[in-house]
């Protein structure tokens, strides 16, 4: 995250961006509407994205705790990034502060087509490990697209991994540029992995826009019904780092209503930069 972004241009957050080489980096501006907290910019090492759930999630609980130190508090603040305003509630009890945030954009199917066969292909796997129960690889998005896969067991998920060229035959078949792969949790309502190597990314450890997506994905699969539902998942396992995160759908007789993403974040690091050249 980058505070006082105000006076960088896009091809200086861009070259920040790939200098840091993390999944997402966030631009922290001065809101257009100063009942906002912040406008923000998120870029991949590659390209700026419209949206994306971490940053928005650790931008959120920074802004959230400088205004409040210390104690517990809740407080609600609107970031306005690319696709949207973005709504967000910081909660801290105790040593744990958490964020929720409602996706800007509803999701939908995305344009383009994902042969199982070259899925299999793609992520080093066979035709039989794809899909379970009612779940099928499905195409969608809502400002980022992904292609998500469902795969049969945790053991499947584990040992995928990109394969060139399938991969990037794959990507140019389904025109996104990420795959979310997930499966069945032992402990959690899913377990998943999300790779995007042709956008700087080989793998994410947390992806809030995939989440918040994943919503037609289990819709397609029969699993929302009206009313509200929240589901429990866990990414990043098999990188080390791994990532909670809580997806909450509500749901009317017509479909999908609002998709709500919580999770936590801590700060790790600070530091101070010097602008490139413009």
């Amino acid at each position: 995250m980058v505070l006082g972004a105000d006076g960088l241009s896009v091809a200086q957050m861009q070259r920040i961006a790939r200098e840091f080489n993390l999944s997402e980096t966030i631009f922290v501006q001065a809101p257009v509407n100063p009942d906002h907290g912040a406008r923000v910019r998120i870029f991949f090492p590659t390209a700026e994205i419209p949206f994306a759930g971490h940053p928005t999630i650790g931008c959120a609980i920074l802004l959230a705790t400088e205004r409040h130190p210390a104690g517990d508090f809740t407080a609600d603040l609107v970031l306005e990034e690319e696709a949207g305003l973005v709504p967000v509630r910081v909660t801290r009890t105790g040593d744990v502060t958490e964020a929720e945030f409602t996706a800007p954009l509803l999701p939908r199917a995305a344009a383009g087509s994902a042969p199982a066969d070259l899925i299999a292909r793609a992520l080093d796997l066979g035709p039989g490990d794809l899909g379970f129960g009612a779940h099928r690889p499905g195409l969608w998005q809502a400002g980022p697209g992904f292609l998500y896969v469902p795969v049969k067991t945790q053991e499947i998920l584990a040992r995928a991994r990109p394969i060139e060229p399938f991969w990037s035959d794959l990507m140019a078949s389904a025109r996104v540029d990420s795959a979310y792969l997930y499966t069945p949790g032992s402990d959690c309502d899913f377990q998943a992995r999300m790779f995007s190597p042709t956008a700087g990314i080989p793998e994410d450890p947390a992806t809030g826009s995939a989440t918040a997506i994943l919503s037609a994905q289990l819709q397609a699969a029969g699993m929302l019904q009206p009313g509200r539902q929240s589901f429990q998942l866990r990414q990043g396992v098999e990188m080390g780092r791994p990532s909670e995160l809580r997806l909450t759908v509500d749901c009317d007789a017509d479909g999908i209503t609002a998709v709500h993403i919580q999770g936590a974040a801590v700060k790790v690091s600070e530091g101070w930069l010097k602008p490139p050249a413009a």
